[in-house]
């Protein structure tokens, strides 16, 4: 792991090709945060582990192992917002790395200026939660939004960075039908409707860990939290 000091936030990059590695670190650098690297996937576990990231930048192709089962292994130590970098256009990379606890993608080539302007939107879903300091019960769910942690019939579960906020965002309105653009809009921050699918793979990931019958699909149009 090669570090860079700098004050703000640290976010963790892992990329194998060094250029593209030291490029997103000199911008994100130049962001004002403190950047560390790591090239391979044994190397990017204990490198999340030991310097607890606000952030992660992942590579999909790794060395070692992938980016999807670093992504695996982190969220299970602490959830942390992952940002993932992918060299194809196949929508199934994608999605499973959205399903393994990735929050949001970029296909290879990008701009930095996209990547910075997702990394920023990243860290400020995290903090407008934060922010938001209270409790919320909506039948026998509990979400405490201070300690970020989330029960359903007494049993806790966790959840990452990402799927947290968007279970906040239709807990605060529960029965209420939220629109997938919308949702893209509000929590992830995306201007247009081109992610819908990130929408429904996150849904299905809080289905997954909380109940099938959390969240209502109101066909044609988005979901609405059910709980009872």
């Amino acid at each position: 792991m090669e570090q860079q000091q700098r004050g703000g936030r640290r976010i963790l990059v892992v990329e194998d090709e060094p250029t593209i590695a030291e490029s997103i670190a000199a911008r994100l650098r130049a962001e004002g945060f403190t950047v560390d690297l790591a090239h391979d996937g044994p190397t990017a576990v204990r490198a999340a582990e030991t310097s607890d990231p606000d952030l992660i930048v992942l590579d999909v192709m790794l060395p070692g192992f992938d980016g999807l089962e670093v992504c695996r292994r982190v969220q299970a130590h602490r959830p942390v917002p992952v940002l993932m970098l992918t060299a194809r256009t196949d929508e199934t990379d994608m999605l499973i790395g959205l399903g393994v606890g990735a929050d949001d993608y970029l296909t290879k080539p990008f701009s930095m200026r996209v990547l910075t302007a997702r990394v920023h939107a990243l860290l400020r879903r995290v903090e407008r939660t934060a922010d938001r300091g209270d409790a919320i019960l909506v039948g026998d769910l509990r979400i405490d939004i201070d300690q970020r942690r989330v029960w359903r019939a007494g049993s806790e579960t966790q959840l990452t960075p990402l799927e947290f906020e968007l279970l906040v965002h239709l807990a605060r309105r529960p029965r209420a039908v939220h629109p997938r653009e919308r949702l893209l809009s509000e929590v992830w921050g995306w201007a247009d409707a081109s992610g819908t699918r990130a929408v429904d793979s996150h849904v299905k990931a809080l289905r997954r860990k909380l109940g099938a019958d959390l969240i209502r699909t109101v066909h044609g149009v988005g979901y609405a939290l059910e709980a009872r």
